[in-house]
């Protein structure tokens, strides 16, 4: 099951998953997971304007995906558009290959949907190659490349 949340304990909880991944592949930009820092951090953002946590429930939340409506203004270059953008999406290592992310996945679509929305971005770690091969299967494609220079 699928539902909205507003608890950020509970988010807070299962972002664990999502940080400890990227501590391992990035421990130079990433803080180990801290409870307390991912409660305060959650609690500033649940209940925003544009904002959506969605938990994913088996008996017990087993994962979350976080969403936020971003609206952009027609200018000289680019035409007006809406999109979802997926932050964090994060499910139980000992709950993957199950499902869970794909129907999160699933409710972030008819969410944009309901909200006449026509696109759902989401951007993650270049060394995370299970992420790339989930989202692959789930039909999202490379629109846009970041890259980085290290100066010494």
């Amino acid at each position: 099951m699928i539902q909205e949340t507003k608890d950020a304990s509970v988010v807070a909880r299962l972002n664990r998953f999502v940080h400890d991944l990227h501590v391992e592949l990035y421990p130079h930009l990433f803080k180990p997971y801290r409870f307390e820092r991912m409660l305060n951090f959650f609690e500033s953002k649940i209940g925003k304007p544009y904002h959506t946590f969605l938990i994913a429930i088996d008996e017990e939340p087993v994962g979350f995906v976080w969403v936020e409506e971003r609206y952009e203004e027609e200018n000289d270059f680019k035409k007006a558009r809406a999109s979802l953008y997926v932050h964090q999406i994060s499910v139980d290592t000992t709950k993957q290959q199950r499902g869970y992310g794909r129907k999160l996945l699933e409710a972030v679509e008819d969410l944009a949907r309901e909200k006449g929305i026509d696109a759902i971005e989401l951007d993650y770690w270049a060394g995370n190659t299970g992420a790339r091969s989930f989202y692959e299967k789930q039909g999202y494609v490379q629109h846009r490349e970041v890259v980085q220079k290290k100066l010494k």
